[in-house]
């Protein structure tokens, strides 16, 4: 790893006897998961694979138990990732509209607090960019997003929260995200949208998918 704790090459590890995680070298970028998602689909495509989960800058792979070629696995995988393919989206653009601070947003004035900056600067800093959906993961729903702005980054929580409502927007270090149901986070939460990602009826379940984009909009700014 380099100094700021990213990787430099790829870094492929096993997981029990029938799965590993590919984990991509560099900082967190729509580009490097582009790559991550081409991977995917190249791995798709292997004898025996039986599960191809992208993740944020990683992808883990099922195989079959007892593939007498997975040994070959990691090999074919880098040289896979050497030939520097990408598959990009045309997808879809959300409007979420949050509000901030107060009930919905307890954890707001930490943030300003740990950066030095007015709610209103915070406010204005996360609903200006166009983020990302990069993965799908932690519960049904949640989606993994890019291309927040880095000046309002904040650490996790050092005692989690039991739980906070779906639709909490919060800052987890880097990251921003949505809970897409209620439950314990760790996570800073600064406001809350009225956006359901989950719904077990519809078809699909899942509203939102990897290469659509989430931007935030100002509902109120509660003190």
């Amino acid at each position: 790893m380099d100094p700021a704790g990213q990787l430099q090459t790829p870094q492929i590890s096993w997981l029990g006897t029938h799965a590993l995680l590919f984990e991509a070298p560099g900082a967190l970028s729509l580009a490097n998961q582009q790559r991550i998602w081409a991977l995917a689909d190249y791995s798709a495509q292997l004898p025996a694979i039986r599960g191809v989960v992208p993740g944020m800058n990683n992808l883990m792979l099922v195989f079959t138990p007892q593939w007498s070629a997975a040994e070959s696995l990691p090999e074919q995988l880098l040289r896979q990732w050497q030939r520097g393919e990408s598959k990009t989206f045309s997808g879809r653009v959300i409007e979420l509209n949050v509000t901030y601070g107060g009930e919905p947003g307890p954890h707001i004035c930490d943030v300003a607090d740990y950066t030095g900056m007015t709610i209103q600067e915070i406010v204005q800093r996360h609903t200006e960019p166009l983020y990302p959906v990069y993965a799908l993961g932690s519960h049904p729903g949640y989606c993994y997003l890019g291309n927040m702005d880095p000046q309002i980054a904040t650490p996790r929580r050092h005692t989690p929260v039991q739980s906070i409502p779906g639709g909490s927007v919060s800052i987890g270090g880097v990251q921003t995200g949505v809970s897409a149901s209620a439950g314990p986070s760790g996570w800073n939460t600064i406001g809350r949208t009225d956006f359901l990602f989950f719904d077990a009826h519809a078809a699909p379940p899942v509203r939102l998918q990897p290469g659509d984009s989430i931007r935030f909009r100002v509902e109120k700014v509660l003190a």
